[in-house]
């Protein structure tokens, strides 16, 4: 892997941010050329996949700036400074969701955007929820709508763009493979 690396000549930050730090390395390219890196660096996310008892999927609906559109997901958050992913992942479905577990088997991790960014997304899966008697209060700007869906509503979601993002296509594709084996 040697021959496709890069040497940072030099790294200027552009900006430090309560979500992501941006700044612009140059590089050296293998074949001695310079170049420039606009590169983002994330701490890390983490999603769950919730399954209720009676095999609904739980998703959660908000408003992504980015997009200007409201969208279907899976329950996420960053992972914060020190923050083992079970813990985060545990609190995210708790604040978003309102629903808590004991168990959650790993599923994957995945760099989401590997040309510009460092973030490295945890997923999880739990089929053993339990309603919160007294909801987690989320982020105080992060407004959101549980939904549950069965495996085959989800992917009509997909079809119609409602759920539209790289983490919750992911999920529903892994829930559709262990259907399959079973």
């Amino acid at each position: 892997m040697k021959q496709f690396e890069e040497q940072t000549i030099k790294t200027e930050q552009i900006y430090q941010g309560k979500i992501v730090d941006l700044q612009v390395d140059d590089v050296t390219l293998p074949n001695g050329k310079t170049a420039k890196r606009e590169l983002i660096k994330h701490s890390g996310a983490v999603a769950v996949i919730p399954i209720t008892k009676d095999n609904k999927i739980v998703f959660v609906k908000q408003y992504r700036k980015p997009l200007e559109k409201a969208i279907i997901e899976i329950p996420a958050g960053k992972l914060e400074k020190g923050e083992k992913p079970e813990t985060t992942a545990v609190r995210e479905l708790e604040e978003e969701t309102g629903y808590t577990t004991d168990q959650l088997s790993f599923v994957t991790s995945f760099y989401t955007s590997p040309g510009f960014a460092d973030e490295l997304m945890y997923i999880y899966l739990t089929a053993d929820l339990h309603k919160l008697d007294h909801p987690v209060a989320g982020d105080e700007d992060e407004f959101v709508e549980v939904i549950e869906l069965t495996l085959e509503e989800a992917k009509q979601y997909i079809k119609d763009e409602q759920i539209h993002d790289a983490k919750t296509n992911y999920a529903i594709l892994h829930l559709e493979m262990l259907e399959m084996n079973n």
